[in-house]
C-alpha cells in the first residue's frame, strides 16, 4: 500500500507553501463576474504542465479504434456550456489537523464558459463495445504521489461518460485553453469536483473492470480515519460564497467599511440539485437574501442582499441550501484528506463611522 502523509497540526510546511504558490485560488473580489476571467480561474496542478501531444486516441474495448487531432475535433459539432468547477479540496486549510497539500482556505472554485466537442460523440464514433465497464482518461501531466510513478488519469462509468453535457473541450471564455487549463484538450465533468475533468487530455481507454489507478481508487475518496476504504468525491456539494465587502487590511483582509446600508453579493452552487435558498447571516442571525435568476444548469447562482450595518465589529456568514434539501454546515464536517468542506464562509469585518463621505463598496 503507498504511504499516505499524515496529517498536521501548526504552521504551513515549506513544501504546503511552494504548492499554494503553484497553485492559485480566484480571489473572492472576482465573485462579481458571472464567468471568471481565466486569468483569475482557480489553477490546480498537480505535477508539471506538460507539453501534451495535439492528438487525442481512443482505444480499449470498443469496435473502431481511432485517432484525432486538436484541429480535427474543432471541425466537429460543438457546443459551450458555462461550468462552475470547485476542487475537492476547497478549504482543507480550515482543518485541523490537516492534509499536507494545497492549502485551499475557500478559493478553489470558479466558472468559466467551455467549449469543446460532446464526449458522447466520440464514444459513439469509435463504437463501446458491451463489456466496457469504465472509460478511463488519461492526461499528459506525470509524477510521483505516494511513492507510485503515474500519469494523472480517472475513470467514469460509460453511462456517467455518455451524458451529454461531457466535453472534450478546447477553448476557454471563448480563447483557446491556456497551457496551464489542459490545453490543446481537457475533458469537462460539470456538476463534479474539479478532479474528473483530465488536464492535458491525451487517451481515453475503455476498460472492462474497475479502474485502479491511484487518482481514482486511492485518492479523491472521503475518509473519516486511516484505513477506511470511504466514498469517493463525485458531485459538488452545496456551497456558497460572498465577495468580501469594504476594503482590506494587506496583511490580516479583516475588512473595514463604513456604517450604514452595504450591497452583499454572492454565488452558491451544487452538484446535487439546484439552489433554493441563500441565508446571509450577520452576528449569528440569518436572513433570506434575494437569488438572481436562474439560466445555466452547471453554473453557480448569483445571490444578493443589502445590509445596514451598524458601527462595530460584526462577523457575516453565508449559508445556501439546494432543491435536494442538502445545506451547508455551520462547522466543517471533518475528512481526513480534507475533501469536501462546505461549511459556511465566515467574514469578519469592522464597520465605522464615516468622516470622508461614502466609500466605494
Amino acid at each position: 500500500m503507498p504511504s499516505r502523509r499524515a496529517p498536521i497540526v501548526g504552521r504551513y510546511t515549506a513544501e504546503e507553501v511552494g504548492l499554494a504558490a503553484r497553485n492559485h485560488g480566484m480571489p473572492l473580489e472576482a465573485l462579481r463576474y458571472d464567468v471568471t476571467p481565466a486569468g483569475l480561474h482557480y489553477l490546480l496542478v498537480h505535477f508539471d504542465i506538460p507539453a501534451a501531444p495535439a492528438r487525442l486516441q481512443l482505444a480499449g474495448l470498443v469496435e473502431k479504434p481511432f485517432s484525432i487531432d486538436a484541429e480535427e475535433l474543432k471541425a466537429l459539432p460543438a457546443k459551450t456550456l458555462r461550468v462552475t468547477m470547485e476542487c475537492a479540496g476547497n478549504g482543507r486549510g480550515q482543518l485541523a489537523p490537516r492534509y499536507p497539500s494545497v492549502p485551499w482556505l475557500e478559493e478553489g472554485v470558479s466558472t468559466a464558459e467551455w467549449t469543446g466537442v460532446p464526449l458522447a460523440a466520440l464514444l459513439e464514433r469509435a463504437g463501446l463495445r458491451p463489456e466496457a465497464r469504465e472509460i478511463v482518461f488519461r492526461g499528459a501531466d506525470r509524477g510521483i504521489d505516494r511513492d507510485v510513478e503515474h500519469e494523472f488519469a480517472r475513470s467514469l462509468a460509460p453511462a456517467q461518460a455518455m451524458r451529454e453535457e461531457v466535453l472534450v473541450a478546447y477553448a476557454m471564455n471563448g480563447a483557446p485553453l491556456p497551457p496551464q487549463h489542459g490545453a490543446p484538450l481537457r475533458l469537462v465533468v460539470p456538476r463534479w469536483y474539479g478532479m474528473a475533468s483530465v488536464k492535458w487530455l491525451h487517451a481515453i481507454e475503455a476498460i472492462d473492470r474497475a479502474f485502479d489507478g491511484i487518482q481514482q481508487a486511492r485518492s479523491y475518496h472521503f475518509r473519516r480515519t486511516p484505513g477506511e476504504q470511504g466514498e469517493p468525491c463525485t458531485l459538488m456539494r452545496v456551497n456558497s460564497l460572498m465577495a468580501p465587502p469594504g476594503i482590506p487590511d494587506f496583511y490580516t483582509r479583516r475588512r473595514v467599511l463604513p456604517a450604514g446600508p452595504v450591497a452583499i453579493i454572492g454565488r452558491a452552487w451544487s452538484g446535487v440539485a439546484p439552489i433554493a435558498r441563500v441565508e446571509l447571516g450577520v452576528d449569528g442571525a440569518w436572513r433570506e437574501a434575494e437569488l438572481d435568476p436562474s439560466g445555466h444548469a452547471y453554473a453557480w447562482r448569483g445571490w444578493h442582499m443589502q445590509w445596514e450595518a451598524t458601527p462595530g465589529e460584526h462577523e457575516l456568514a453565508c449559508r445556501a441550501a439546494d432543491a435536494a434539501g442538502n445545506v451547508q454546515p455551520l462547522e466543517a464536517p471533518w475528512d481526513l484528506s480534507g475533501f469536501g468542506n462546505n461549511s459556511v464562509q465566515k467574514v469578519r469585518v469592522t464597520a465605522k463611522m464615516s468622516t470622508q463621505g461614502p466609500a466605494a463598496r
